[in-house]
């Protein structure tokens, strides 16, 4: 039984003995002070090993976009592997983000993003979102996602469009929980996913 099966199953369960499995509404929570992270906090394990070791752990690949706000003239985005379904009911994803990200503030300020998990065929497109200060919407093709407008990237293999719900802190990074308000895959079906693994791209093989 995969997460998604187990997930469901553990709703029904908590119906069936009347346990609440969801608010009718759910009231986003406050975002976190920034704060520099603590000696105290840091383990002592080397940063080089760490980079590695987790390495061997294969992510699929995603671009997280937002809408243009009032201060800029175009969308946000950037690349991300750091993503994962959270919650069955309600409808919840997470993705990690550096506190230093540059695009998080514009995507914070907008309130809503779209996650676009791309193609073995988009790596291209994720190295363009990966990089700081570029336009890097420059001749990518995309339409609004629907609820929130936030760019949908063409080609990607299926997208979720999502409010912010909360902010957590998570050492280096922010942990941003978003609540699901739509989502759907290619016309055409899903083809190999984009993969990552110890620093380089892949794609799944028989």
């Amino acid at each position: 039984m995969g997460h998604a099966g187990m997930a469901a199953t553990v709703v029904r369960y908590l119906r069936s003995v009347g346990a609440p499995t969801a608010a009718a509404v759910v009231e986003a929570l406050p975002r976190p002070e920034l704060r520099a992270v603590g000696d105290d906090e840091r383990a002592p394990v080397d940063a080089a090993e760490f980079r590695r070791v987790l390495g061997s752990f294969a992510t699929g690949v995603t671009v997280v976009t937002a809408p243009a706000d009032e201060e800029e003239d175009g969308p946000a985005g950037f690349a991300c592997q750091s993503f994962s379904s959270l919650s069955l009911d309600p409808p919840l994803v997470a993705f990690m983000v550096a506190r230093t990200s540059t695009t998080w503030p514009r995507i914070a300020r907008a309130g809503v993003f779209c996650v676009n998990i791309l193609g073995a065929h988009q790596g291209d497109l994720c190295r363009g979102f990966a990089v700081s200060g570029a336009d890097k919407f420059a001749g990518v093709d995309y339409d609004p996602a629907p609820v929130s407008g936030s760019p949908r990237l063409s080609g990607a293999l299926a997208w979720i469009d999502c409010t912010i719900q909360a902010v957590h802190t998570g050492g280096d990074h922010l942990i941003v929980v978003g609540r699901v308000n739509a989502l759907g895959t290619l016309d055409d079906g899903p083809g190999d996913p984009l993969l990552f693994h110890r620093g380089r791209f892949g794609r799944l093989s028989d």
